[in-house]
């Protein structure tokens, strides 16, 4: 490789690896133009000193600042989706057992995880449990590629099933409502002294199935007044949170857009279900645990429709992008289906287009109340801080911070692809020898 000869030639590989290194492993990194500089800051008159440091992307080895792309998904970038399921597997767990500003006592609130489906737009093929084989009279392997695809595409319900993608997350805060509601009723009081009783806390994250609708996995529970820092009402119970949830799903409803005469309303799905979440240490590990949530919910947010349909992880400019894509019949019509109808003026707040790789879904994969527990933001500080502290590289109080950056691109050249891919498998061979040598 021409270009890695040349840099060791001149003695440039050593800092260019170090400057790699701080990637984490991320293969598209957002490069950047510009320059950074810290001054003295006097507290007392607010006067600007003279510059202590200057950061210029000239003089660094690669000719620009490198910045993490922090990508979710798995099929865009592997190193950054696995911050981010980390992180999520993180926010997950201190909700259900305390930590990251949440009391330990969380975990002996009511906790259920709860799995809400999709309606039915028409026959797909699947692997019944009860039945020898599909509708369509064969036995599909589990990985057969016909499982979630239509028997009859001609009948199937296309527009339906995007329009329902489009307006899952609208349904999921109308539930949340009825939720409240439905606790409050059970518990004897009105809707408006719930708050001063219990509060609800959730997080979900969207998981498509094969046939491209989405559904939702979320972590619901019980908290007294001030959230998870109060111990809930005794009224509070599983099973009373259990039987509101069934409630509230069965009545939420969202109306839809009325589409050449032919109206819209979503509900969920018929399958829907609750399980209490107890700890193992009390169960013999025989129950629902909170690692085996958090893990679950973590996997989830870091995949697209391209995991589940074989569509897309990038939006489409052009419809005729699509042509030479090898892509599935299923989810080519899906996508065709939210393309056109995203050029309807009348559902043009729909963002159809957009997100037309996404099969209209535009909601965020991985949500949470308020309450619930920390947030993704604040897991990347606290990490950002323990880095500038590994680093010795914390600006003081009177230091002032001046740069101006400007995108450059995005990505690594071969020879910074290749250096970089082999810093990451060095330090995950680092990691793996430092696990065997504690479990020793």
């Amino acid at each position: 490789m021409p270009e890695l000869t040349k840099l060791a030639a001149t003695g440039t590989l050593p800092a260019l690896a170090r400057q790699l290194s701080t990637l984490g492993g991320c293969t598209r990194p957002i490069r950047l133009t510009g320059h950074q500089t810290e001054h003295h800051l006097d507290t007392t008159t607010g006067e600007i000193g003279t510059a202590l440091r200057r950061l210029d992307s000239d003089a660094m080895p690669a000719g620009n600042l490198l910045t993490r792309c922090n990508n979710r998904r798995a099929t865009r970038c592997a190193a950054c989706a696995e911050t981010y399921r980390r992180d999520t597997y993180h926010l997950i767990t201190a909700g259900l057992k305390g930590g990251k500003g949440v009391p330990e006592h969380v975990g002996t609130h009511p906790r259920v995880f709860a799995t809400f489906t999709a309606p039915g737009f028409g026959p797909v093929h699947n692997r019944p449990t009860g039945r020898p084989a599909c509708r369509c009279g064969a036995v599909h392997g589990p990985d057969d590629p016909a499982l979630g695809t239509p028997i009859d595409p001609d009948r199937y319900d296309y527009e339906a099933a995007v329009l329902w993608n489009a307006h899952a997350g609208a349904l999921w805060r109308r539930f949340t409502i009825y939720l409240r509601r439905e606790i409050a009723k059970r518990a004897g009081i009105t809707q408006r002294a719930f708050a001063s009783h219990a509060r609800m806390a959730f997080a979900k994250v969207a998981e498509y199935q094969k046939r491209g609708a989405v559904h939702f996995h979320a972590v619901i529970r019980l908290d007294g007044p001030d959230g998870g820092h109060s111990a809930p009402p005794p009224w509070a119970t599983a099973g009373l949170l259990t039987d509101a949830i069934r409630a509230a799903a069965n009545s939420a409803e969202v109306a839809g857009p009325v589409v050449d005469g032919r109206g819209h309303r979503f509900r969920f799905g018929r399958q829907l279900d609750i399980r209490t979440i107890r700890s193992a240490d009390l169960d013999h590990g025989q129950e629902l645990t909170e690692q085996a949530v958090a893990g679950y919910i973590a996997k989830y947010a870091t995949k697209g429709a391209e995991a589940a349909t074989g569509t897309l992880d990038r939006p489409l400019r052009f419809l005729a992008e699509l042509a030479p894509l090898d892509i599935t019949d299923h989810a080519r019509r899906m996508i065709r289906t939210t393309w056109t109808l995203g050029a309807r003026k009348d559902l043009e707040h729909l963002r159809l287009r957009a997100w037309a790789h996404m099969l209209g879904f535009r909601g965020h994969f991985s949500t949470k109340s308020r309450r619930y527990s920390t947030t993704l933001g604040a897991l990347r500080d606290a990490r950002a801080e323990w880095r500038r502290r590994q680093n010795n590289d914390r600006p003081e109080e009177t230091t002032l911070v001046l740069g101006h950056w400007t995108y450059a691109g995005t990505g690594l050249s071969p020879a910074e692809a290749w250096l970089s891919i082999t810093l990451a498998r060095t330090e995950q061979t680092h990691r793996t020898t430092a696990r065997e040598e504690e479990w020793r």
